[in-house]
């Protein structure tokens, strides 16, 4: 992997989390790019349902996001906002910081109000909003929880209410039941 003289600046020099839900964002012919100004993003997905199941209308889902700061500043991810059609808002406890050169997780980071169901293998564009390198937008892979994924947590989802009772000390209403041979 590594070779004698490869220099400061090699690729096995470089922290980076491989995986297949990386993230191309520009491919201009140029030269492929993970990053904008200054903030690379080696990995975004969505975590979807179990194999075979979806998560529904209505739920919500963990994005997992790898970040990394190449400028020589540190800076916040402050916000994300999802794709209008696809979800209401995109929930961020409390902005990331990204330090210089050094790997940065999202974690407690969710998708909700999905406006489809989630079922694996679909795609929904985000755009993350830094302090200082301001909107990035990604195409983030909704991943099912298998294989390597199996172990992550699904996001909760809203228990639904139970239907109103009667208040107490109301008698029940009365049903129409028809008794057998009558």
């Amino acid at each position: 992997m590594a070779a004698c003289g490869a220099g400061f600046d090699a690729n096995t020099n470089v922290p980076y989390a491989p995986g297949e839900a990386g993230v191309l964002i520009s491919d201009d012919g140029s030269g492929q790019t993970y990053g904008m100004n200054g903030v690379k993003i080696p990995q975004a997905f969505i975590l979807g349902p179990d194999s075979g199941e979806q998560i529904a209308a209505g739920g919500s889902a963990p994005i997992h996001l790898t970040l990394l700061n190449g400028t020589g500043a540190a800076d916040q991810l402050v916000g994300i906002v999802p794709e209008e059609q696809k979800a209401t808002s995109v929930k961020v406890p409390s902005p990331i910081t990204l330090e210089p050169g050094t790997l940065a997780k999202t974690p407690g980071v969710t998708i909700e109000g999905l406006k489809t169901p989630l079922r694996g293998g679909e795609t929904v564009q985000l755009t993350l909003r830094f302090q200082k390198a301001g909107d990035i937008p990604v195409i983030a892979p909704v991943v099912t929880r298998s294989r390597e994924y199996a172990t992550l947590p699904p996001a909760a989802q809203a228990t639904p209410t139970p239907a109103a009772s009667a208040p107490a000390g109301a008698s029940p209403a009365p049903t129409d039941t028809a008794l057998p041979g009558a």
